[in-house]
C-alpha cells in the first residue's frame, strides 16, 4: 500500500500487533465460526464496508471476518485515544486493510480519517458512536444514496440515531447492534465493568477496597462497573435520575443519593450515562481533595473538562493517563484519560471473550443488511431474536455448555390457554 492509502503511527509495530490480533482471535470462537462460513459463502462479495470503530485487536478480528466474506474493508478509529497503534499497523501491513488511526490524534486528524473512510464510497457503514452516520447526514450527503445501511455498536450512538429518527432526519436504515441481548447484557455489563476498573487501576494503582466509589447512572454499563467495584471491596454509591433504576440500585445493595451529596464523600467517580456534564464544574468543586474522576461513556462530554481547564491553577501529568488539576484553593482533582472513555484510554478495552458476541452481531448485521437490501426504511432496527439466540447458542457451545429443550407437552402447554388449575 502507498502511504496515502493508510495513516498509522508506525508500520514497524505490525509484528507485535499481529501477535495481539492472533491472541484475541483465539478467544473469539463465535466470530471465528462466522468467518469460516463467510469465507465459503462470500456473503459480502463486491461490497465496500467503512468502519469507524475502536482500533483494537478484537476489532481487527471483525474486520478480517468481513474481508473473508468478500468485502473491501476500510477502517478509522472511533475515539482519538482508543487506537492500539501496533494493531493498526498490522491491519495495514499483514491484512491489507486500509486503516486511518493514530492513538492521540487531534480532532482535525480524527475527522480527516473519517472522511478518508467515506472517500471509499462504502455501501455499508459501521459505527461506534454514530460519527460516520452523522458525517453522512451533514457534510457527505451525496454518498447516502449508495448506502444500503449501517450498524451501531454503542448505547450513546443508538441514542443519537433514535433522536435522528424521531426528528425525521435519518435517511438510511441502521441496525442497533447495542440493543441485541447478546451485546448489551454482556458487553455493556461484564465488558465495561471489568475494563473500566482495569483502566482505573492501570492509571492510578490505587486500592479500591474501602474507597467510596461513585457511579453516575445505573444502566447496563454502570451496573457492570458497580458490580466489579463492589466485588473488589469498594463502597459503591449510585446516582440516578430514573426512579426505577434508582430503586433497583438500592435493592441491589448500593447506597443511592443525589450527585451533589455523593460528590462530598466520593473517592473515585465514574460517569457512564451517555449524557453531557453529568460531572459538572459545580460537582467537581464539591469534591474533596484527591478525588479521582473518570468517564466510561463514549463521548468526552460527561465531565466538564472545558470548565475545569478554566478554573485550574495548575496542571501536570503524574502517570500515563493520570492528570493532576490543582484548583485555586489548593484542592487537587485527578482526571483519568483526559476525560475520555477510561477503559480504552487507560487500558485495552473489553476482553476478547465478550467482544466475540458483540462483533458476531456486527458481522451478522452486515449480512442482514445485504439480504434485506431495499426492504428497510430509514429507521433504527434491532436484529431478529433468532439471530440473537443463535449467537448465544454458539457461545454456549464454545464454552462446553449444553441446555435443555422444551418437550412437546411443555411447548403445547405454553402455547395454549385452556388448561388451568386442577
Amino acid at each position: 500500500m502507498r502511504k496515502k492509502d493508510f495513516d498509522v503511527k508506525d508500520l514497524s509495530l505490525a509484528t507485535e500487533g499481529k501477535l495481539k490480533i492472533g491472541w484475541a482471535g483465539r478467544q473469539m470462537p463465535v466470530l471465528r465460526s462466522i468467518k469460516d462460513r463467510f469465507a465459503k459463502e462470500k456473503t459480502l462479495k463486491g461490497l465496500t464496508i467503512g468502519a469507524c470503530l475502536h482500533i483494537t485487536s478484537e476489532t481487527a478480528n471483525l474486520l478480517i471476518t468481513l474481508k473473508a466474506g468478500g468485502a473491501k474493508v476500510v477502517a478509522s478509529a472511533s475515539n482519538p485515544l482508543s487506537t492500539q497503534d501496533n494493531v493498526a499497523a498490522s491491519l495495514v501491513r499483514d491484512y491489507k486493510i486500509p486503516t486511518y488511526a493514530i492513538k492521540g490524534e487531534d480532532s482535525k486528524t480524527y475527522y480527516s480519517h473519517l472522511n478518508n473512510v467515506l472517500d471509499y464510497n462504502p455501501q455499508i457503514t459501521m459505527d461506534d458512536g454514530a460519527d460516520l452516520v452523522n458525517l453522512l447526514h451533514t457534510k457527505r450527503k451525496n454518498l447516502i444514496k449508495n448506502i444500503i445501511g449501517s450498524s451501531e455498536e454503542t448505547t450513546t450512538g443508538v441514542i443519537r440515531l433514535k433522536a435522528m429518527e424521531k426528528d425525521g432526519a435519518l435517511k438510511l436504515p441502521v441496525i442497533a447492534v447495542n440493543d441485541s441481548d447478546t451485546k448489551h447484557l454482556f458487553d455493556n455489563r461484564y465488558g465495561t465493568g471489568q475494563s473500566t476498573v482495569d483502566g482505573i487501576i492501570r492509571a492510578t494503582n490505587v486500592l479500591l477496597a474501602g474507597k467510596n466509589f461513585v457511579v453516575a447512572g445505573y444502566g447496563w454499563c454502570s451496573r457492570g462497573i458497580a458490580m466489579r467495584a463492589n466485588g473488589m471491596g469498594a463502597n459503591v454509591v449510585i446516582t440516578e435520575i430514573n426512579p426505577v433504576r434508582a430503586l433497583e440500585a438500592a435493592m441491589d445493595g448500593y447506597r443511592v443519593m443525589r450527585i451533589n451529596d455523593a460528590a462530598k464523600i466520593g473517592d473515585i467517580f465514574v460517569s457512564a450515562t451517555g449524557d453531557k456534564h453529568v460531572i459538572s464544574l459545580e460537582i467537581i468543586k464539591l469534591m474533596k481533595d484527591g478525588a479521582v474522576v473518570a468517564n466510561s461513556g463514549h463521548f468526552d462530554v460527561e465531565i466538564d473538562m472545558a470548565g475545569l481547564e478554566k478554573i485550574k491553577k495548575s496542571k501536570r501529568r503524574i502517570r500515563p493517563s493520570l492528570d493532576e488539576y490543582v484548583l485555586k484553593n489548593g484542592k487537587k482533582i485527578y482526571i483519568l484519560g483526559e476525560g475520555r472513555l477510561v477503559n480504552l484510554a487507560a487500558a485495552e478495552g473489553h476482553p476478547a471473550e465478550v467482544m466475540d458476541m458483540s462483533f458476531a452481531n456486527q458481522a451478522l448485521a452486515a449480512e442482514y443488511l445485504v439480504k434485506n437490501k431495499g426492504k428497510l426504511s430509514p429507521k433504527v432496527y434491532v436484529l431478529p431474536k433468532e439471530i440473537d439466540d443463535k449467537i448465544a447458542m454458539l457461545k454456549l457451545t464454545s464454552m462446553g455448555i449444553s441446555i435443555d429443550k422444551l418437550t412437546k407437552e411443555q411447548s403445547k402447554y405454553l402455547s395454549s390457554w385452556q388448561e388451568g388449575t386442577k
